[in-house]
């Protein structure tokens, strides 16, 4: 399972490569005879480009969006089940949001509600319940009146390739959407959940992820983040990840492709030779995770390489894609992990090309293998462990920043916040600079000038 930030975020697997939560509001309020809808998203890139599809299906629906926790006749909350930590911030929000709307209908979606149906249907307030097979269809169960008990729907998982009803966007878009492209996973590393909450692995339908991008570009997008559980293991009709792009690459309009996070023994050599090209759309950026960097516990994960593969490879992009921005996840408290294999985590960290790394915690999760496991980490290691791994990443970030001072680098800006404009550049590096001008997602050339702080400055070529 694999992880992307906002790609910056702590998680256990591909589902919770992002911010982890994400609100969505209409620029103008509702009147009040229109209906409204509140939304809120735990989690992943992949939950993210889920709940902007049922965004725009509740505006056609004759729905306000409104902000997360204001007046609503409707809310939706689309779960993450990640780690314990995850299905706690699930039920805080469904508990947050009834405080303040005890009337409201609430439906509670995706993976947490795959997995913790029960628990969930004891929460006070809760009208509708849905797993991962049916979410994307929440709107056919929404009632116009609360239930006196919850409606649970939790059907199996199926595992057919899959296409996606999304509407027409009405109105412009001006961020990086999320595009998925497959969803569940086969690998079944032995602390991760996601297999049971989001099924086996399948993929999109070549034709229908090519239309939804056609839309976004049109209304705007200049970069699209493909997104999924495991992203590499994208197979239709004998097409594979090399095919979603070149057919993204047709796209007029479309500026960059960015992958979200793919495993690394599922990386083609084709996916290296575009992001090599000056002229491809495809960002020369990887997020590849680790676990860890030592055997035993690689092997006790089931993960599928050795540290010495993974070396191998990330050295090998950092020499074959100029200026690449590569980045990983790394945990931390695996149960028997010793000192003397977090110092192998810790020293690949130090001593590779990557950047940066995501640091999270190990979180048993019922039903996996590592669960069975008698041999845990003491909670102050762990502890002192991430501490440790965060600073390193802190210096390896900054040491990729210094690499970029004087460069000039094209930056998509996203939004302005505190006097200072906020993009990033193909390789994914934070970008702030002033200008009187909306630079709103625009690409702009900017000269990469200073370092305050964790902070890159730049000026407007």
């Amino acid at each position: 399972m694999t992880t992307m930030p906002d790609l910056h975020a702590n998680s256990n697997s591909a589902c919770c490569d992002a911010p982890e939560a994400l609100q969505h509001t209409d620029t103008l309020r509702p009147s009040g005879s229109l209906r409204r809808a509140s939304l809120h998203t735990l989690g992943c890139r992949l939950n993210q480009s889920e709940t902007a599809i049922l965004t725009d299906k509740l505006r056609e629906d004759g729905y306000g969006i409104v902000p997360f926790g204001a007046p609503a006749d409707l809310c939706i909350i689309n779960t993450c089940t990640v780690t314990r930590e995850a299905d706690a911030k699930s039920r805080k929000m469904v508990r947050q949001f009834l405080r303040k709307n005890p009337s409201a209908y609430v439906a509670v979606i995706g993976c947490y509600a795959q997995m913790g149906a029960k628990t969930l249907a004891a929460i006070e307030g809760v009208d509708l319940i849905i797993g991962s097979q049916e979410k994307m269809n929440v709107l056919d169960y929404v009632k116009s009146g609360k239930n006196e008990h919850p409606l649970i729907v939790r059907d199996s998982i199926l595992r057919d390739d899959f296409t996606l009803v999304f509407p027409d966007h009405s109105s412009a878009i001006n961020h990086r959407p999320n595009l998925k492209i497959q969803d569940g996973c086969d690998f079944m590393c032995s602390f991760c959940v996601i297999p049971f909450a989001r099924g086996r692995a399948r993929s999109r339908e070549m034709q229908n992820l090519r239309e939804e991008a056609a839309n976004l570009v049109a209304k705007g997008a200049k970069e699209l983040v493909l997104t999924g559980v495991n992203v590499g293991c994208y197979a239709w009709q004998g097409k594979d990840i090399v095919d979603v792009v070149d057919t993204l690459q047709e796209l007029d309009g479309l500026a960059r492709i960015r992958i979200s996070s793919i495993e690394p023994t599922t990386i083609p050599k084709e996916l290296l030779t575009r992001m090599a090209d000056p002229a491809h759309k495809l960002a020369p950026y990887l997020h590849i995770p680790l676990q860890s960097g030592a055997d035993n516990t690689l092997e006790a994960m089931r993960r599928r390489y050795s540290r010495q593969d993974f070396l191998n490879f990330i050295h090998h992009v950092h020499d074959a894609v100029p200026g690449v921005g590569i980045g990983t996840d790394i945990m931390v408290g695996f149960p028997g992990e010793s000192e003397a294999d977090f110092e192998e985590s810790y020293q690949l960290l130090q001593e590779s090309p990557l950047f940066y790394a995501h640091v999270f915690k190990y979180s048993e999760r019922d039903g996996t293998a590592s669960a069975r496991r008698s041999d845990p980490v003491p909670p102050a290691q762990i502890n002192e462990r991430s501490a440790r791994l965060l600073r390193c990443s802190a210096m390896k970030t900054r040491m990729f920043q210094e690499h970029h001072l004087g460069k000039r680098m094209s930056v998509l800006f996203e939004r302005a916040q505190d006097g200072y404009w906020g993009g990033y550049t193909d390789n994914y590096l934070r970008v702030l600079t002033t200008s009187n001008e909306d630079l709103e997602n625009q690409i702009r050339s900017v000269r990469l000038t200073r370092l305050q702080g964790d902070l890159l400055y730049g000026e407007l070529a």
